[in-house]
């Protein structure tokens, strides 16, 4: 049986609530019956006067031995400080794809039922290579940049994804008829890729159109597929759709290693309070489970998580219930 495989992971709790929703996360993977082996590392601005460094190198070395990395979130300063660890982490160790599932839960309530949508996000590129520069004072120039290499990447795996969960049909994300060599690159990856998978549906969609049709239509949509920034706006919106940031999972994904994260804040002003709602951690631990081939594991989980959801009594109160991070924990358990 799977149960009796120990799994070693890296853990990095994070900044602010951090530590609280992965002890969260942790307890429920255990009372699941999935053993791990945690190698515990700090990362954020919270070890920055014991490191020097927000990313400490024993960080990377962690995941890479690992390959598997739970991720609590970790602020990045606005306009100034240390650079994002997120960002970091990613370029170390090459996490091209990031994939982002939003799906209806029961009990939550929105304006938009019935969505099931996953964001891939291209992780390497774009804007946020980072390439910018004072052309002169009171001018800066950021630069765009757009390969062939990773469009086609993440264009793959978008339609591997696709094919490989079920999925009709993937919609890819872009500005072409403005940015007409960076993004028509992309479009044009993206386009050759789509002829290797005649039985996915295929379209595209203008940026600012998508987003407009996101919060009219957003059930028509299934796998989207898109640039880095587009992605990083783009899959906090589809977040937004089915309740937000707290209840929608993550993972990074590279040739080898994976970052299961909750992508939501640090939430300073609750932190040590034991008010933290952990359903986005545990839902990146969900998809990690998947990864491993846990599914058993990650059905029940997901299950309970819903019972309670739709029960609502034992929510907390980003969702509008007074349950705390404890209460929460012990009625997904119990709901096993």
């Amino acid at each position: 049986m799977s149960k009796a495989k120990t799994y070693s992971a890296t853990l990095i709790p994070g900044d602010g609530i951090g530590p609280e929703v992965t002890d969260a996360a942790l307890e429920i993977l255990a009372a699941a019956g999935i053993s791990f082996l945690w190698d515990r590392q700090d990362a954020g601005a919270d070890i920055i006067t014991r490191f020097g460094t927000p990313l400490p190198e024993s960080v990377v070395n962690s995941i890479v031995k690992n390959h598997i990395a739970l991720k609590g979130p970790i602020g990045t300063p606005v306009g100034g400080g240390f650079p994002s660890v997120n960002v970091a982490l990613r370029k170390r160790l090459g996490l091209y794809a990031n994939v982002r599932p939003a799906k209806s839960i029961p009990g939550v309530k929105t304006p938009f039922p019935g969505i099931d949508i996953v964001v891939v996000r291209e992780n390497s590129e774009d804007l946020y290579a980072g390439i910018e520069h004072v052309v002169v004072p009171g001018v800066v120039e950021s630069i765009k940049i757009i390969t062939e290499q990773a469009s086609t990447r993440i264009a793959k795996f978008a339609f591997e994804y696709a094919r490989n969960n079920g999925r009709k049909k993937v919609s890819s994300v872009h500005k072409a008829n403005i940015m007409k060599l960076s993004d028509g690159l992309f479009l044009d990856c993206c386009r050759r890729v789509a002829r290797e998978y005649p039985e996915i549906e295929y379209n595209e969609v203008i940026v600012d159109n998508c987003c407009m049709q996101l919060v009219t239509r957003p059930q028509q949509f299934d796998v989207m597929v898109m640039e880095n920034l587009y992605g990083d706006i783009i899959s906090d919106l589809v977040s937004g759709l089915v309740g937000g940031l707290g209840v929608t999972g993550s993972a990074n994904i590279g040739v080898d290693a994976i970052v299961y994260e909750a992508v939501h804040g640090t939430a300073p002003d609750i932190a040590g309070k034991g008010l933290a709602n952990p359903t986005a951690i545990v839902m990146s631990s969900i998809l990690m489970l998947r990864q491993l081939g846990e599914i058993d594991a990650a059905n029940r989980i997901e299950n309970a998580l819903f019972a309670v959801f739709e029960e609502g009594k034992h929510v907390t109160k980003d969702l509008g219930g007074s349950a705390n991070t404890a209460e929460f924990v012990k009625a997904v358990i119990g709901a096993f």
